[in-house]
């Protein structure tokens, strides 16, 4: 099984693909300094199985490793990764 996560700028969106399959993404907009992630959609057929959280994790990763953009989750489920990961406060917008 190979899982592929992108970024696509030019859909403003983060994306994870197994065996080619589009699983997960979670789209996003850039304002100044923040990103708000606006929705993180799975496909019906494969919830259950983590792999929004995988999504969201790659795109906070990405984010943070760019520097300078602050986290706004306006998804709900991005606020709710961002609770069950306290650790990764630091990035969320005050």
């Amino acid at each position: 099984m190979s899982r592929e996560f992108t970024h696509e700028p030019d859909a403003r969106r983060y994306a994870l693909r197994i065996d080619g399959e589009l699983v997960a993404v979670v789209d996003y907009a850039v304002l100044g300094t923040s990103i708000s992630f606006t929705h993180t959609y799975t496909a019906p057929h494969l919830r259950g199985h983590g792999y929004a959280a995988e999504i969201v994790e790659f795109a906070v990763n990405d984010v943070e490793a760019s520097g300078g953009l602050r986290v706004v989750p306006m998804c709900w489920y991005v606020g709710e990764w961002f609770e069950k990961h306290p650790e990764r406060a630091a990035l969320l917008s005050r």
